[in-house]
């Protein structure tokens, strides 16, 4: 396994990030075809065993259970102090004012809801789920630096919004002398590159880590375009996401992947990987194959012919998924 320091702080994370929401009872939440416990414990264990030490989940997935299963297989399978453990708070936890967002009643509210269900004292990232528009970035960002100093989290991160607003709300936690966020976790890969016009730029310029959700654009850049899978039948979020069109790019992995002998995973991850903004993409799994193929990615190096063939198809889409 590969480490790298997450941005510009101190902290060794793995190349790869486990990204646990495929861990979860498939009747709470709305995702059902997350696996159970006893189904996602063996992957958990794979992955630590593999040398991945970065696991990122959510309070909203699957009802809290995620955290509540990933919390229970983590003290059984690894030391704490070797684990990068990372939640994320906003989505809607139970109906009624204040079941959301990023008020300072809500981040006081989850983190130690989260804590619970984790099992443990403290996350060491801390993540808002997207922005609040709703809600004062002051407030946010105090609040955030007040879960910091009283030691439930070790550093905290953003995810996918805009560039002005990243801005923004870091601008404000330096003004005030608060804690700043330390990564960004943003929706990238090879169908949707929107994020290297600004965010990543803005990332690499202030030292902030990148950690990419749908590294594999939902399974699109792994399987025929013909092909469905559960999730893919039943994902409602993911199919805002993407559009028709992206054949060339699709094909273009796919042509690659024969040509070397491996999985179309590792092909499409290779590339993520290439990217000099990205310190550790975040790949679910369900199967085994799902975590040897991301590690594997790893060690496939691919050539500048090779990056050009599945960049130069794309052209430029709507922003997705703030």
């Amino acid at each position: 396994m590969q480490f790298v320091k997450l941005g510009s702080t101190g902290l060794d994370v793995s190349r790869i990030c486990v990204g646990c929401m495929s861990f979860g009872l498939p009747d709470r939440g709305p995702h059902e075809w997350t696996l159970d416990e006893e189904a996602s414990r063996p992957l958990i264990r794979q992955a630590l065993e593999a040398g991945i030490n970065f696991f990122d989940t959510a309070n909203v997935y699957s009802d809290g259970t995620s955290e509540e299963i990933v919390g229970r297989a983590l003290a059984d399978f690894a030391r704490r102090e070797e684990i990068v453990l990372a939640t994320k708070v906003n989505g809607s936890m139970h109906e009624g004012p204040n079941g959301h967002g990023l008020s300072r009643k809500a981040i006081m509210t989850e983190i130690d809801n989260s804590l619970r269900r984790l099992g443990t004292d403290y996350v060491d990232l801390y993540q808002i789920h997207r922005w609040d528009p709703t809600t004062p970035v002051e407030e946010t960002m105090e609040a955030l630096h007040d879960v910091v100093k009283a030691g439930k989290a070790r550093y905290v991160g953003a995810s996918s919004m805009y560039a002005w607003q990243f801005s923004k709300a870091q601008y404000t936690a330096r003004l005030n002398g608060w804690t700043r966020f330390v990564s960004m976790q943003n929706h990238y890969n090879l169908l949707y590159r929107e994020e290297e016009r600004e965010m990543l730029p803005l990332c690499e310029d202030q030292g902030v880590g990148v950690l990419p959700w749908s590294p594999l654009a939902r399974g699109r850049l792994t399987r025929d375009r013909d092909v469905t899978t559960a999730r893919s039948r039943t994902d409602e979020f993911g199919k805002t996401l993407y559009r028709q069109g992206d054949d060339e790019i699709v094909d273009a992995v796919a042509r690659i992947a024969a040509d070397r002998g491996v999985p179309r995973a590792r092909v499409a991850l290779a590339w993520l990987l290439h990217q000099r903004a990205v310190t550790a993409p975040i790949v679910g799994a369900t199967k085994p194959a799902h975590l040897d193929d991301a590690v594997a990615a790893l060690d496939l190096e691919l050539s500048e012919k090779e990056i050009e063939q599945l960049e130069q198809p794309y052209v430029p889409r709507a922003i997705s998924g703030h």
